[in-house]
Formats: structure tokens, C-alpha cells, sequence
């Protein structure tokens, strides 16, 4: 005889909290997220469904493998995991839970997914973020992106948070991060005077670090650098 666990019918998708690294394709034409641990090396959108990441046939998530998207039932929990040095530059995610899923303890483990929120922590500087920027690492095909300021982004491939929030669709939202003080950043439609501000400030960076190419590829004159 075999013990049957007990079903869930909820009436609305449970909410759970998770991180993970944002992520721009190499054609900068999509963003999305990575995950932290086993599901790191699978990009997802906002809207997904999981796979087993052992490449096994069967429908995630499964009772004898730990495959399915993974999150904690409390936002403490989540907030706590980007104390760790390697999740130090991840986004905390607000998730519905969508189709099968397991109930642990701590979280669920489920087939499908929609992020409704990601909150980007501080530029490692301290300042809040206003971009997120090429962090240096990704995946194939994929870019990792790390919060960042609009003084630290200088010449790296970077979106301002509305963008990635554009690119990312599904009426995903971005806020910004700082301390105890929570910035929103909606997409482009709903721009206000924060998001506006950001934007310019991160043009303005942006300009800044060309103006100073410039200058230095213009003292070297017509005929390469300076002859002593």
C-alpha cells in the first residue's frame, strides 16, 4: 500500500521567492534570468516552464529527481541567500507557481513559472543601481548582467532597468533596491520622474566615457601617438 500525499486545489497561484542572475542574449534582443545552483546552466524567460536538467524524459517536477523550478515560501528566506559572496550581484525574484508542484517545508518545487517581480540590489560601489551591466560571466548565448550605478558602467553593454524590464515582457517589474527604501521602476509606458532621472543619468555616464576615447585617440593626432 502505497501512502498517497495530500492534493492542493488553491483557487489563485501560491507566491514564492527565489534569486537568480539576470541574463541578456547575445543579440541583445531578449532578457531573462539563470539560476543560482543545479538550473544555472538553463536561462529561462519570465514566463516558463522547467525541464529536467538531467536531460530525463519525464515531466518536471518528478518525485524521484530534484528537477522544477525552486523557491521559499518566505521573502526573509530568499532575501537572506544574496549574503553569500557568489549571489552577492543575483535579483531577488517574486514568482506565481503555476501547474504541479511539491510542497516542502521551506518552498515548493514546480513545472511552470511567472515572474511578476525582480528587485536589483545596489551597484557594488553602494549607489543605487540604475542599469544593469555586462558582469563579465554568462552562458552560451547568453550575457550575465550585475546591478550597477550609472558612474560604474562606463564602456560595458548595459540596459537600464526599464529596458531589461521591456525586453523581459510579461509585464515583468523592475525596482531598485537601496537599504530599506524601495525605488520602482516600471516599463517604458509608465516612465515617472525617478525613472526618468536614471535614464539620464546613465546617457550621461555613458557620453562621458566616449567623450574621454575621443580625447584620447585625438592627442595621438593623424599619424598615431606623439613622437618624442
Amino acid at each position: 500500500m502505497r501512502l498517497r500525499l495530500p492534493e492542493e486545489r488553491p483557487t489563485e497561484p501560491p507566491t514564492g521567492y527565489k534569486i537568480a542572475h539576470p541574463v541578456l542574449s547575445h543579440d541583445g534582443a531578449r532578457a531573462g534570468f539563470t539560476g543560482v545552483s543545479l538550473g544555472g546552466a538553463l536561462p529561462y524567460g519570465v514566463l516558463a516552464d522547467a525541464s529536467c536538467v538531467y536531460g530525463l524524459r519525464h515531466t518536471a517536477p518528478h518525485r524521484r529527481c530534484d528537477c522544477g523550478f525552486h523557491c521559499v515560501h518566505d521573502l526573509a528566506t530568499a532575501e537572506a541567500l544574496l549574503c553569500t559572496a557568489e549571489h552577492r550581484s543575483a535579483v531577488l525574484l517574486e514568482v506565481s507557481v503555476l501547474g504541479r508542484y511539491i510542497r516542502f517545508e521551506r518552498g515548493f518545487r514546480y513545472a511552470r513559472q511567472r515572474v511578476r517581480t525582480a528587485t536589483v540590489g545596489p551597484c557594488t560601489c553602494g549607489t543605487v543601481a540604475a542599469a544593469l551591466a555586462d558582469a563579465g560571466w554568462g552562458r552560451p548565448g547568453w550575457r550575465a548582467l550585475t546591478p550597477s550605478c550609472a558612474g560604474c558602467v562606463r564602456g560595458r553593454t548595459s540596459l537600464s532597468l526599464a529596458d531589461f524590464a521591456r525586453l523581459a515582457g510579461e509585464r515583468l517589474r523592475v525596482v531598485a533596491g537601496a537599504g530599506n527604501k524601495i525605488a520602482g521602476l516600471d516599463p517604458p509606458e509608465g516612465l515617472g520622474v525617478p525613472e526618468l532621472t536614471a535614464e539620464a543619468a546613465l546617457l550621461q555616464a555613458r557620453l562621458d566615457w566616449f567623450q574621454a576615447q575621443l580625447a584620447r585617440l585625438g592627442g595621438q593626432g593623424p599619424g598615431g601617438p606623439p613622437q618624442g
